[in-house]
């Protein structure tokens, strides 16, 4: 895929496995979650009935509120969880079910994407000879890395967009997602107001955490330095003349000096290189799977034409309207 190939760190393929897998079920985020969780004692080696505290623990948590976790009509391990959730089954009875049934696709599927084994791999099997999974180099190696903070908030907030595009179960081109004035993105079910998670949290990964202007990193934690800033692409004073202003096509992260310091983009309108990246991370939607591709269809056109068209028309409207164009001072290369 274009999107790690172009730049192959290790925070980039574990976001690939995250952002573009085809999922039947949630139990690749949940293993995600549980090795954030592996306490680091200096041991490669992560026995399954170790493993299976977190990861079960992790799906009885998204079970409370999201009762649909795999496409199939039933799971006898998610039975299991449910049970837990409603005190019918003890923690190490739900321990002994997960280490027996609940790693038995996802260990092997997890490095694929798109139907290939990625070129990275963070884990080996060793279900047969040691009973548990091996993590490798790579593993160790993300986790000193700076976008590794970032990464639980993505696949949370990753996890909470696929369980909301399972459980609308309407057609596709009915599926919206949009962003509220409190930066959460949201959708609505008849006349109901769903909201599913933060906007910062599930733009981040497809910018592979930085700033979508001038590439400085950028954060998720609350209180952090380099917060990042949710910003209109096309600014909000040409909301007037451009349809559906907050949708996500229009919607990046910045840094707080691209957004609003000294030099920064306020009403200008960014230049015509930077409304080419904006269709790149756009793309990058339509790869991945619901929700977000749904969305970005519906708003911008089926085709890589229509988005285009959809694309510089606005951009040419806006800029009728505007006159001043902006360009950042760029920190690092064009990577999307």
């Amino acid at each position: 895929m274009h999107y790690y190939r172009v730049e192959p760190t290790l925070e980039n393929y574990w976001r690939g496995i995250i952002l573009f897998g085809k999922n039947v079920a949630s139990y690749k985020f949940a293993l995600a979650q549980a090795l954030y969780d592996t306490r680091r004692d200096g041991s490669d080696l992560i026995l399954l009935e170790d493993l299976a505290v977190p990861f079960s623990e992790h799906l009885c948590r998204h079970l409370k509120d999201a009762p649909k976790q795999i496409t199939s009509q039933r799971s006898q391990f998610l039975a299991a969880c449910a049970q837990h959730n409603a005190g019918e089954l003890t923690r190490d009875a739900l321990t002994d079910i997960t280490v027996r049934r609940g790693f038995n696709n996802v260990i092997d599927a997890f490095h694929i994407v798109n139907q290939g084994e990625i070129d990275k791999r963070f884990f080996i099997d060793e279900r047969k000879t040691h009973k548990g999974i091996r993590l490798t180099e790579n593993f160790f190696r993300l986790g000193e890395r700076l976008q590794y903070q970032n990464l639980r908030y993505e696949t949370e907030s990753r996890w909470k967009l696929v369980e909301q595009g399972w459980a609308l179960k309407i057609s596709a081109n009915l599926l919206d997602v949009q962003c509220d004035e409190q930066q959460m993105l949201y959708s609505m079910v008849n006349t109901r107001r769903v909201t599913i998670t933060r906007c910062r949290d599930s733009l981040n990964g497809y910018q592979k955490g930085r700033c979508f202007y001038c590439d400085a990193p950028i954060m998720l934690a609350s209180g952090d330095v380099n917060l990042a800033d949710v910003d209109h692409f096309i600014p909000w004073s040409a909301q007037a003349d451009i349809p559906n202003i907050n949708g996500i096509w229009n919607l990046v992260l910045a840094c707080k000096s691209c957004n609003r310091g000294e030099g920064g983009k306020f009403a200008r309108l960014p230049s015509l290189r930077l409304l080419r990246r904006l269709y790149n991370r756009n793309e990058y939607f339509i790869t991945s799977h619901l929700p977000l591709r749904e969305t970005l269809i519906r708003q911008t056109g089926k085709t890589p034409k229509a988005r285009s068209d959809f694309l510089n028309q606005n951009w040419n409207t806006a800029l009728n309207r505007l006159f001043h164009q902006w360009e950042p001072d760029v920190v690092g290369p064009d990577l999307f």
